[in-house]
This record gives structure tokens, sequence and C-alpha cells, in this order.
């Protein structure tokens, strides 16, 4: 049996001042259809157990609406899910049909054959919707439910006065905005439930599922990119150390994991995270301190782990390649990773995240990798061949912002698109990009980078259609996601093209011994 909270519970007759309460607990129904042709139906859903903690599933105030309007929507449905805690303690939900009466506010039923509804009984009423699509699917969501005490009228027929309602429409809100907007009250009831057990009780998922969900790891391409090609070009002058290359790509990953988690702590604290009903799965962090997957503790703990496996390979190169101009870089990385969502810095709150991003993701990572494997030295071939990188790494940011920017605003986070306008924010895009390939370019025809970097040129198709994207979808964070997507695969796709221009340069010299025009 479930554990019981010491609440008010729904379906006991109620008294004026237990009726709010008792409607906190009412259970909701989700109708479904029968077929693909399916337009409007309702259907009873198993009763839940009867001890089971409910408090959280009837709507806060804030995500309810008018009682009217509540109402008007309810009066769509000819039938409805009737549904109540029976006088033996067992819920009960049966399908009846209904009349609302908008000119006294009340919605009417016969009492279900075979069933007793005890007068005053708390009852709930929903309405609902879906159909389901031919290809798979649904569409078409919705769903309204009211509460209140049942008083009983002639001919064994029951009149409902709701004094609360809830109801969702997929058309006013896509359903994970509307998952989101339900995650403080789905915390505040694992918290009742962990005070009322005596322990800690909250969702859980595979550890290591958990763990790549929390730092985000699959991001970690935007490391990738700059490491490998610094060491790409340390190869090319003929610097290279298998060891020190291992471990300033894990200690690099370790400090991108780091400001991942951290950037979730800090964001939750300031409430950015909580105020964003629109994430996606490349915005809006990682969402598992939300959800009630981890602690803030925990989190925190995390983050700091990853910067002090960072640390400890970081002082191992110093020790192994070290210079004046690793300990500066280093410095500046860590400054940077720590500054971006930290107070008082809060880079990222400023309108300097995609700043920052680019010099970390850029010139610091690129640089870094290259000073290590030179032992100090630094070419102008390397600061030219993270100019491309930074400001792709830049732009990942840059577009992931933008269904955050409502959320973000609500809190002072000041990010560029939620200071320029959607004109401004597609032109900063076009500018950037337009950047990264005019840099290499001019590279090559200044002699500084070698003639199969151009092989970057193929990636112009994926950054016209990013822009294509946002144009299309700005304003559609759901829609964007394909947008992001092709962003990050830009990113990807140029350093790819880079570090194999890089490699056939390599071969020529170290295979082939000549210097054709590779070279």
């Amino acid at each position: 049996m479930s554990p019981r909270l010491r609440l008010p519970r729904f379906g006991k007759t109620a008294r004026p001042d237990q009726d709010a309460a008792a409607a906190d607990a009412a259970p909701v129904s989700a109708a479904t259809g029968v077929g693909p042709t399916t337009t409007a139906t309702v259907a009873p859903v198993a009763p839940v157990a009867p001890d089971a903690p409910a408090a959280a599933d009837a709507p806060d105030a804030s995500d309810s609406v008018a009682l009217s309007g509540g109402m008007a929507k309810l009066a769509e449905y000819e039938r409805a899910v009737l549904s109540w805690v029976a006088d033996d303690g067992y819920p009960v939900n049966v399908d009846v049909e209904i009349e609302v009466r908008s000119a006294d506010g009340t919605v009417r039923f016969a009492e279900p054959a075979g069933f007793r509804i005890l007068p005053g009984t708390v009852v709930a009423i929903t309405g609902s919707h879906i159909h389901a699509l031919p290809e798979g699917g649904f569409d078409e969501r919705r769903h309204v439910t009211v509460w209140g005490p049942a008083l009983l009228r002639p001919r064994g027929r029951f009149a409902v006065s709701p004094s609360r309602v809830w109801a969702w429409d997929e058309r006013d809100m896509p359903l994970p905005a509307a998952y989101e907007r339900s995650l403080p009250k789905a915390r505040r009831y694992f918290e009742a439930l962990s005070e009322e057990r005596g322990e800690r009780v909250r969702p859980t998922l595979p550890r290591g599922m958990l763990l790549l969900r929390a730092t985000r790891a699959p991001f970690l391409s935007a490391t990738f990119a700059p490491v490998l090609l610094g060491l790409a070009v340390a190869a090319r002058a003929g610097t290279f150390d298998v060891v020190t290359a291992v471990i300033t790509l894990v200690a690099a990953s370790a400090v991108h994991l780091g400001l991942n988690v951290a950037n979730d702590v800090f964001d939750t604290i300031l409430g950015a995270d909580d105020a964003n009903t629109t994430p996606t799965k490349f915005s809006g962090g990682s969402r598992v301190l939300q959800n009630a997957l981890v602690s803030l503790r925990e989190m925190s703990l995390l983050a700091v782990a990853c910067y002090g496996v960072a640390a400890v390979l970081g002082v191992a190169l110093l020790i192994l390649r070290g210079s004046p101009a690793l300990v500066g870089i280093g410095a500046l990385g860590f400054f940077i990773s720590l500054a971006y969502t930290m107070p008082p810095f809060k880079l990222v709150y400023r309108g300097l995240g995609e700043i920052s991003t680019a010099i970390g993701f850029g010139p610091v990572m690129l640089l870094g990798t290259y000073v290590v494997q030179s032992r100090g030295s630094i070419s102008a071939e390397a600061v030219l061949i993270s100019v491309p990188v930074a400001l792709l790494v830049a732009m990942i940011l840059y577009v992931n912002e933008i269904p955050d920017r409502a959320g973000d605003s609500r809190v002072g986070k000041r990010t560029l698109p939620v200071r320029w306008s959607k004109g401004a924010v597609i032109r900063g895009f076009d500018v950037s990009a337009a950047g990264a390939f005019v840099s290499v370019v001019a590279g090559v025809a200044g002699g500084l980078l070698p003639i199969p970097a151009l092989l970057i040129l193929l990636a112009i198709p994926i950054a016209m259609r990013v822009h294509s994207g946002l144009d299309r979808f700005y304003d559609n964070p759901y829609a964007l996601m394909d947008t992001m997507a092709a962003n990050i695969r830009l990113h990807m796709v140029v350093g790819l093209l880079l570090f194999v221009a890089y490699l056939l340069t390599i071969a020529d010299q170290t295979i082939l011994g000549r210097k054709p025009f590779f070279w």
C-alpha cells in the first residue's frame, strides 16, 4: 500500500473550511480515444489506491482558470468522468452524462447506477478530448476538471457548484510547457511525502543515465573540437606527445562538465531555470534539479568533483610541460568557467555569455592544448584556427538562449536574445557564421593556414539552414529544436573538416615526405 499523507482527503463530506483543501486532492482522469477518427470522447480510468498521497495531483491557483471560463469549457462535453472516494474509502471513476447550467453556475448529473453518493461529497468532474493520428501519436489534447460538493436534487440527481477548476488545452499551451509548469507542485508532493515517511523520496534514474544528464556530457563535442585541432596544429609543427595529449583532453572535458553542472546550480539558485517553462533538450539546463532527481547539494558536490579532477590534471600538465603561457591560459580558463554564472560575476547574466564561451572554447582550449605540446610557444596559425571554432561555439549558446528568453528576462538574465530583436539576433548569427568562414579563407590566402582548410566551405549549407530555421521558428521553442540541432552540427562539422584538413597536411609531410599545395 502507498504511504498515507495526513491531509484532508477528496471524497469525504465537505465542510466549508475543507472544501478547497479537499479539491486539491481530487484525482484527475485522462481519457483516451478509441481510434484514428476519434474526435471527442471521455472514458473512466482505473482508480488510484485509496491511501495514495494525492495532494499534489490538483493544480495550484496559478494554474487554475477562471470558473466561468472553466464551466464554458466543460459545457462542450455531453459526458464526463465523475470521480469521488466512496464511503468504504475506495476511489471511483464513472462515466456520466452531464448538464452544465451556466446561468446558475452548476453542473448536474444523475447518480450512477449501482453507486451511492452521499450528499455533500466532494467530487471531480472531468471532460477531456484526444485525437489519435492515423500515423501514430495524438493531437488536439485538452481537458477540464471542476471540483465541488455534490448537493442532492430531486429524482436522484445531483448539482455541483464548482469552487475550483483546472483546464489545459494543447492549442494554448504545448504539453512540455504544461509539464514544466507542474514541476513546483510535484516537488512539493515529494517534500511532503519525504517528511511523512521520515526519509528522502524522489524520482530515480539509472545512475549512469543520471550522470550523463546532470553533466550534459553529449555537449562535449564543444571541447573535443578545439582540443583535437590544437593537437593537430602542434603535430603539423612537429611536436606531439601522446601522454600529455590524453591528459589535456580529459582535463578540458572535466572543466566543461564542471561548467555545465555549476551553471545548473547557479541558474537554479538565481531562479532562471525555475522561471523557464519552455526548456528543450538543447536549452534550459539539464532539469535534474527541477525534476527533483538530485539535490542542490549533490549537484554542487558534482561540480566540485569535476573541477577537482581538472585541477589535479592541470597540475600534472604543469609538472610535465609547464610554462608561463600555460599558467596564464589555464588560470583564464578556470576564471571564465566559474564566472560564467557564479555571483558576483554572472557573465552570462550581463550579456557576456557569448564572448566568454567564444574565448573559453576557442583560444583558451585550442591554445592551451598547443602550448602543452609546444612547451610554451604560441603560433599565429594556432590563434587564427581558433577563430572559426570560437565563433561557432558561441553561436551554440546564442541560438540555445532564444527559447529561454522569456524566463531569462523575468529573472534579470540579460542575454543577447533578451536584449535584441528577432532581426538583430538573426543578423548576429549571420555575421558570426560568415566570420568563421571568412577567417579561414583569409588565413589560407595569407599563407597561415593549409589549403585543405577550405574544406569548411562545405558546411555553408548547414549555416544557411540554421538561418532559415531562425527566421521561421524563432517564437516556437519546440519547432526550433531542429534548428538548434543543425547549429550544433555546424560547429561539429566545421571542427571535423578542419581536423581532416590538418590530417591531410600531416600525412603529406610525414608519410609522403614532400610539400605540395597541401603544405
